[in-house]
């Protein structure tokens, strides 16, 4: 069955709450009605990253939220999260897949090739970017832009998650070059207020 994903994937990075509880801003993220989720921790012991995915669980779960982990399968696994996203130089896909069965698997994607082997080896849905200039992470990789968003959406039947250097201002165009959902991370986890933002861009048409 074909995944279908809302307008908006959040992503919530304990590095970009300015201080503030991941706890606290994934509720704000919830109470703005997010849906899917990604827990991306990049410089947290393995202990601790746990601990917050296994209280992220808990908080999606009953707000029924979908929970997506980044990068790490063994933990996804074990705070029961609905799936991962796996980048270009984490484990290949097909490892991936037998760890985790039936549940969710997303993958980078950079061009057309990257996009289309993701397709044929099965991932459920592709991220693709950077869209635009990102200060979030640094991927050494140039601005992909709203053309080849075009080209992949042509190019793959899957979903597609834009990301990189989306905001409330051009999220438009990237919905409507053929993305599913914009993955959206400083401009909302640096609002002043969480659910709000949240709430315009859900429903900005």
């Amino acid at each position: 069955m074909a995944l279908i994903l809302p307008r908006l994937y959040a992503i919530l990075d304990p590095e970009q709450t300015k201080g503030r509880a991941p706890q606290v801003v994934l509720e704000d993220l919830l109470n703005g009605g997010v849906k899917i989720l990604q827990l991306r921790v990049k410089s947290m012991a393995p202990a601790d990253f746990l601990t917050l995915a296994t209280q992220a669980r808990a908080q999606t779960h009953a707000a029924g939220c979908r929970l997506i982990v980044n990068d790490r399968i063994d933990i996804a696994l074990a705070c029961y999260a609905d799936g991962v996203h796996l980048g270009q130089e984490d484990l290949p896909f097909a490892a991936g897949r037998k760890l985790m069965a039936d549940k969710i698997i997303g993958i980078s994607t950079h061009d057309i090739e990257q996009a289309r082997e993701a397709e044929r080896n099965g991932a459920d849905y592709i991220g693709f970017g950077p869209m635009f200039g990102t200060t979030t992470k640094d991927t050494g990789l140039t601005a992909r832009g709203i053309d080849m968003l075009k080209q992949i959406r042509a190019a793959v039947k899957i979903p597609i998650v834009a990301i990189g250097g989306i905001t409330e201002q051009n999220v438009q165009s990237v919905w409507q070059a053929g993305a599913d959902s914009a993955a959206i991370i400083s401009d909302i986890l640096g609002a002043e207020d969480i659910p709000g933002k949240v709430t315009r861009i859900s429903h900005a048409r």
